[in-house]
């Protein structure tokens, strides 16, 4: 029988959320963006921006204000056309390269997460996000309400990173951190940290925390003056990136999503287990540009070779017949090289002259032989 050692009392443990997490919506009425975000159509945040705009029905109704609740009765469409047969909650394990911005679109006209994602894979939303310069594990799902349940600080699943960053720090600074710590005004929970090796200039950390604020670990390591140039997400509660190569996607299977949530979450995600999957043909992928590099600063190359594209084989044939063409009776040009190591000159003319100090300096010129001079010359 295996041994089990009694659990560690750590005093630098991030300590789990003791709030509660939200109770599950009654069957019968439920909240429109909740509903559609589950049909896995966008996030709740971004649903709610689109009934402002007038672009969800409800019966035939417009709306105009996200709180208003439905029941399976109801009729509800998006932009005219109506909800998509809700599919099985499904999660992936994504590894985000740096340069992806995580976001359906950017108006800069970097690249997004989801113009990498194969064509073949439901409409996907991401459990929180990884800004441009951090890479690592993403979890991703077509299910809007589990993806809201598990950015929750209440859910009390552990975020690991992996950090490298520029500057000198002691382990005793790290462990004060387990406190908590207000920078700038913003207060930040418990974080656990690790100081690994140091590396040179740099020094690698391992953090771990549970709320997960914008920019939390970039803030937090910066006021104790350092500064990351690199940051990797290793794990998201109970799942890991493992050996998933950088920008690679594996889905969890479906036995092991519902037992690693458990049933308090999936209760208050309102998670569907049995329902069908939908398999979709992989879609014809347009050829993207490098990571991170933006449509206005192609180099010039390429507006060239973009250019060439749009000439038409024939007309590139007609321009060829267009230009002069070699005169065959022309006698080729021989190289200067090989005309500098020909041996046999002519003299051509024999002279003196006086250098600085008055003394005769004996001067030949000397040219090609005729036969030579005859080739070089162009009629």
């Amino acid at each position: 029988m295996p041994r089990t050692s009694p659990p560690r009392k750590d005093k630098n443990r991030v300590p789990r959320a003791k709030r509660e997490l939200p109770a599950a919506a009654p069957k019968e009425a439920e909240r429109i963006a909740k509903v559609i975000a589950r049909a896995g159509l966008g996030s709740r945040r971004e649903i709610e921006e689109w009934i402002t705009a007038g672009r969800v029905s409800v019966n035939g109704e417009v709306l105009a204000s996200p709180a208003f609740t439905v029941t399976a009765e109801d009729e509800i469409r998006v932009d005219g056309e109506p909800l998509p047969e809700r599919e099985r909650t499904r999660l992936f394990l994504y590894h985000k390269p740096i340069g992806v911005v995580t976001t359906n679109r950017d108006p800069e006209g970097r690249t997004t997460l989801f113009e990498l994602l194969p064509g073949h894979l439901p409409r996907l939303v991401s459990v929180g996000r990884l800004d441009i310069n951090s890479e690592g594990l993403l979890l991703l799902t077509n299910d809007g309400g589990l993806a809201r349940v598990l950015e929750l600080p209440e859910t009390g699943w552990l975020r690991r990173y992996r950090v490298r960053a520029k500057g000198t720090v002691d382990q005793a600074q790290l462990d004060a951190l387990i406190k908590g710590i207000v920078v700038e005004g913003v207060e930040y929970g418990p974080i656990e940290a690790v100081l690994d090796r140091v590396q040179g200039a740099n020094v690698w950390i391992t953090v771990a925390l549970r709320e997960g604020k914008n920019r939390e670990v970039r803030n937090v390591l910066g006021a104790l003056g350092l500064q990351v140039n690199r940051l990797i997400r290793i794990s998201y509660g109970p799942f890991q990136l493992g050996e998933i190569a950088e920008g690679g996607v594996e889905e969890v299977r479906t036995r092991i999503l519902r037992d690693q949530i458990g049933n308090d979450i999936a209760a208050a995600a309102g998670a569907d287990f049995n329902g069908p999957i939908v398999e979709r043909e992989p879609e014809e992928e347009a050829p993207r540009r490098p990571l991170g590099l933006d449509k206005r600063k192609l180099p010039r190359a390429a507006e060239a070779a973009d250019a060439k594209a749009t000439v038409s084989k024939p007309a590139r044939r007609e321009r060829r017949s267009a230009e002069p063409e070699i005169d065959p009776e022309r006698p080729p040009r021989v190289p200067l090289r090989k005309r500098m190591q020909d041996e046999e000159r002519k003299v051509v003319k024999v002279g003196t002259v006086a250098d600085r100090k008055g003394r005769a300096v004996k001067v030949e010129r000397k040219l090609a032989p005729v036969a030579e001079e005859a080739v070089e010359r162009r009629p």
